[in-house]
């Protein structure tokens, strides 16, 4: 027998007590996609150990690791799909949407089969009609189960532009997931929660690929005008984490001019902020979990008209190669209510094994922001950024270490967002290839980059930020030919200089082709190591490795260039 809402939290001690609230939440779930409440057990906003207890009796492969944290895995999928994920084309968001190989419509033909006959119908009713179908797919599927767990939570720390999401899914580990990264509702404020967003997570059921459009079993879709997330064919909890960031990259620049930026940020104790944006791999977590500083947030952030906001609960780290001795406030926040995904313990002693990357590269953990000891709780802060940090982890060797730059260069290299792959994480690559992803979050962003670009030049001029292209990569060679990875001894003492203001002050010479400044001199760094040309061992060419970096900027601007202006386009590389 199903249990009913009285007995349910019984069941779970933990959960959010019978109440007229709860009551309205299954009534709305069945009234907005007939989620069968006298079938399925709805659990709703329930406390940790709850799901810890759920995880460990419904779940394969969970378990609890010796520092407290739990370990689930996300099945096939050990990383976001990002070619099956799709927007519906409709009338509100359509002029605005950034269409092509990040979001695509929804597609299919335009005319339906009927017996002898065809109906006709508009593109974008046909979009709509692959939309329900997904959705009544992951509604059927969560219909089948014998528990779902609902989530409720906040996206943005400041409440003028903070969106209210809910989160209805199968697997407690989900539920967990999510529970840290949004913001957690106060009791009080749950009892009147009504979601802006919901995200309806059918993971572990595959979307139908003979479904006009479907190129896979995965499906992950937007509905900007219904307000709905729809996840199919992918257990992996980032899914979650990052659409609801699309629909922040949405959200706030149409509706509020607010500018979104995949970034993590931080204060000093005189309230100066510092954003950093980078690539997986460029340091953008660790630089900015700094213990002199104040943690704004590490991967999600909000610009406004008065200062910066963190858009998450949470914290989402990567765990490779995790120490305590190279990344403490990580290391230690990894306990009892944090959710590690994909790693690999000993069976015995329950000790993660950090190194282990048997499963994924992609190893991660999830937790409470909370849970690291300098975070900024609330995570505002009032002020405009001083520095905005542009970090890169180039494995040529061929980029200073740090460069000062003008709005113009910091709007091209915003937009180009570089990094190298390096070689052997792929079948076929043999040498470091350059990656580029606009405004470093090319699978996230719902506009054009050049919006976003724009909106962050003006911010930048108006409240006199200084910018910077910070290279976390190699120094005097390149990773194939004798290089080394730059000391983060020396990253750090060039962050100390830019914070204290020291590193603006500085002498500056020009870096040819790039025609980057970089300083002759930094406290706490070999002067030898600013200027690549001068530090440069390799058997090879250093300007043909310059050339050959500086050709594959300007061929990826390229697909950017009609909507550059000028000076923009004048900031580019010099070939």
């Amino acid at each position: 027998m199903v249990a009913t809402s009285v007995n349910r939290t019984a069941l779970h001690p933990g959960g959010v007590q019978p109440s007229k609230g709860h009551t309205e939440l299954e009534e709305e779930l069945h009234e907005t996609a007939h989620i069968d409440y006298d079938r399925v057990s709805i659990i709703a906003n329930p406390s940790v150990p709850a799901l810890y207890e759920d995880a460990l009796v419904y779940e394969t492969g969970t378990a609890v690791t010796s520092s407290g944290a739990l370990s689930a895995y996300s099945g096939a999928k050990t990383g976001r799909s990002p070619s099956d994920k799709r927007v519906v084309q409709e009338a509100s968001s359509e002029s605005d949407i950034w269409w092509g190989p990040v979001n695509k419509p929804m597609t299919l033909d335009h005319t339906l089969a009927d017996g002898p006959e065809e109906i006709h119908l508009d593109p974008l009713h046909m979009h709509r009609e692959v939309w329900r179908i997904n959705r009544e797919r992951a509604v059927d599927y969560l219909n089948t189960r014998n528990r779902i767990y609902v989530i409720d939570g906040y996206a943005g720390w400041d409440k003028r532009y903070q969106i209210s999401v809910r989160v209805v899914c199968a697997r407690a580990y989900h539920a967990l997931f999510m529970r840290n990264m949004l913001i957690r509702p106060s009791r009080e404020e749950l009892e009147h929660f009504h979601p802006d967003y919901v995200i309806y997570n059918a993971g572990s059921f595959p979307a139908n690929r003979f479904t006009e459009g479907m190129t896979s079993a995965t499906s992950v879709a937007i509905n900007f005008a219904d307000k709905e997330m729809v996840i199919l064919g992918t257990e992996y909890a980032g899914e979650m984490k990052k659409g609801v960031f699309t629909v922040l990259y949405y959200e706030m620049p149409v509706k509020h001019n607010v500018l979104t930026l995949h970034s993590s940020a931080n204060q000093g104790p005189d309230g100066d902020v510092t954003v950093f944006f980078g690539l997986s791999g460029t340091g953008k977590t660790t630089l900015s979990a700094d213990t002199k500083r104040q943690l704004i947030g590490d991967d999600e952030h909000c610009w406004t008209d008065t200062g910066v906001f963190n858009i998450e609960g949470g914290c989402y780290a990567k765990c490779i190669g995790l120490s305590a001795e190279k990344e403490p406030d990580i290391f230690n926040a990894i306990r009892f209510g944090s959710v590690l995904e994909n790693t690999v313990f000993d069976p015995v002693s329950r000790v993660v094994d950090y190194d282990d990357a048997t499963l994924t590269e992609n190893t991660r953990c999830a937790y409470p922001i909370e849970y690291i000891d300098n975070a900024k709780i609330p995570c505002v802060s009032d002020n405009h950024p001083s520095n905005i940090i542009l970090l890169t982890c180039d494995a040529r060797g061929v980029l200073p270490p740090i460069s000062k730059l003008t709005p113009e260069q910091t709007m091209f290299h915003f937009i180009s967002g570089y990094t190298s792959k390096m070689a052997g994480t792929e079948d076929g690559v043999t040498e470091p290839q350059a990656t580029f992803s606009s405004c470093f979050a090319q699978p996230f962003l719902a506009l054009h980059p050049m919006r976003y670009a724009h909106m962050l030049a003006e911010k930048i001029k108006q409240h006199k930020v200084n910018a910077w292209l910070l290279n976390t990569g190699w120094v005097g060679a390149g990773a194939t030919t004798g290089g080394k990875r730059c000391p983060l001894k020396y990253t750090r003492a060039i962050l100390d200089s830019i914070h204290s203001g020291e590193l603006a002050k500085a002498e500056y010479e020009n870096y040819a082709t790039f025609n980057l400044p970089v300083p002759t001199s930094c406290a706490g760094v070999p002067s030898e190591l600013l200027n690549p040309e001068k530090s440069w061992t390799a058997s090879t060419s250093f300007k043909d490795e310059v050339t050959k970096l500086a050709v594959l900027f300007n061929e990826n601007f390229q697909k950017y260039s009609d909507e550059a202006t000028p000076d923009v386009l004048a900031a580019a590389p010099q070939v």
